[in-house]
């Protein structure tokens, strides 16, 4: 090697491609991980049912409810549900807990189609459900796809009906007709964002009328009639219901060297995944490392469920008070001596469109986990930027157990941006900065992810945990 070749390497920053000369244990694990990973993704499409499958994966790995614990002692394992839309998990650490703890804190709600508390309404012959969608989409890509319906339906007597129809083969699935390109003149000469408008999102669900003439609405009575005989609803009952429409498919490997995983909710549910499994594999770590599962990102962190809640901090002071910190200042001083990660997902280069990105501080797939030092949009706006000290110490943390990473932000600084639970964990006075897998068509009904890119996110995390 020459001088030249000698310094270049020694000083440039390593942009290879991660896939180049890994091991074949490593090239497996990989693999292994990605498979493991899509299960959990096919079964986990909402905010609720991502929190239900976490839960199950740590008791069956030693954790238990907080309630169950009179006190807490090194190595313990526990978790606290919020409602079933958000999860903490813990392992207690070796030092005390106001000496502050170690979060990676991802999200599990994800872009998606809500139903109107009154949705049910018949027209020309076709039962039809009115809609609202939740978080930033590109509307047009949620038509003439195939949906399931997800969600829960709460009684006033208490009784909850749980409902998930299009997942197996068996089931009917629905969909969201757009106009053909015959009679679509009009709506061509629409700008892209309004080539399918909000009140446009109506979901077909039928078109048998009910047996007899003496009624109106039959096709809307119909499918009441199959409601109540399925679940024993009436249409009063949507009023107290959450029930979503999210893409049918499942998550798949992609490409023909199956490189890539192709999935409906990645952002954020594959930081949730590598999160949730850094935090099983954490043994005896020396400060208390927590896994956070969040709700309302996508609509900006408010709620009894987002992360702006202070249910969360009600549980962190349980875990003092169990660990015998109980001064009035012990969830101050706990917070401010903590280290997180906000563990979201970054935009990733994609080919097609290379003038939305900065080449040189972009995400690549297969280089590793996204690091983004600030969020926030058009001259840092709403950012969240962490201190230049602790980005040298997760570099070192990465670095020890080669944990690939690419540092990088989202786009061109003028052609938009975004947030992220960052700036909930920096308002608690905690050094906090975004960690996470980079995806190709964030926010669309089937997003793209690099294997290679979010095994390294687990290594990531269980090394920061575990430090």
């Amino acid at each position: 090697m020459t001088d030249g070749k000698e310094l270049k390497e020694k000083l440039f920053t390593n942009k290879n491609n991660g896939w180049e000369n890994l091991s074949d244990e490593e090239l497996k694990n990989i693999f292994q991980f990605a498979d493991e990973y899509m299960y959990y993704l096919n079964n986990s499409k909402t905010e609720k049912e991502i929190v239900q499958n976490s839960k199950e994966i740590l008791i069956k790995n030693g954790f238990v409810d907080i309630s169950e614990k009179e006190t807490l002692t090194p190595g313990d394992k526990v978790f606290y549900v919020n409602r079933g839309r958000c999860l903490y998990a813990a392992v207690i650490g070796i030092e005390n807990l106001e000496n502050g703890l170690k979060i990676v804190a991802a999200h599990g709600d994800s872009p998606r189609i809500d139903l109107k508390q009154n949705p049910l309404y018949e027209d020309n012959g076709l039962g039809m459900l009115k809609t609202h969608y939740y978080g930033g989409i590109k509307k047009y890509q949620w038509t003439n796809i195939p949906l399931s319906i997800h969600g829960t339906v709460i009684k006033p007597d208490g009784e909850k009906v749980n409902i998930c129809i299009g997942e197996k083969e068996e089931d009917p699935i629905f969909t969201i007709s757009d106009l053909l390109p015959h009679l679509a003149g009009e709506q061509m000469e629409r700008k892209l964002k309004d080539g399918v408008q909000g009140e446009e999102l109506n979901v077909l669900v039928g078109s048998i009328p009910y047996d007899s003439d003496e009624v109106s609405e039959r096709v809307k009575l119909n499918i009441l009639k199959l409601l109540n005989e399925r679940y024993g609803i009436k249409e009063v009952d949507f009023v107290s219901s959450e029930i979503e429409l999210v893409p049918a498919f499942k998550a798949k490997s992609m490409g023909f060297d199956y490189s890539l995983i192709a999935g409906y909710g990645q952002d954020d549910k594959v930081c949730c995944y590598t999160g949730l499994r850094a935090i099983i594999d954490t043994i005896n770590p020396r400060k208390t490392a927590m896994c956070v599962i969040t709700d309302k990102e996508e609509v900006g962190f408010n709620g009894v469920t987002g992360m702006y809640t202070r249910i969360f901090d009600t549980f962190v002071l349980e875990l003092l008070e169990k660990t015998g910190n109980t001064r009035a200042i012990s969830l101050d001083k706990a917070f401010s001596n903590t280290q997180a990660i906000s563990a979201d997902v970054d935009a990733a280069y994609n080919p097609n469109f290379p003038n939305a990105f900065e080449r040189n501080n972009s995400a690549y797939f297969g280089r590793g986990m996204s690091l983004v030092k600030y969020t926030g949009a058009r001259g840092k706006s709403g950012a969240s930027e962490a201190p230049a000290e602790f980005v040298a110490e997760l570099r070192k943390v990465f670095d020890e157990v080669g944990a690939r990473y690419q540092a990088c932000e989202l786009g061109k600084v003028d052609k938009g941006g975004g947030g992220t639970i960052a700036l909930t964990l920096a308002n608690r006075g905690m050094d906090v900065v975004d960690v996470g897998v980079p995806v190709m068509g964030m926010h669309s009904p089937y997003e793209i992810t690099s294997k290679f890119d979010v095994y390294q996110a687990y290594k990531g995390y269980k090394a920061f945990f575990n430090k």
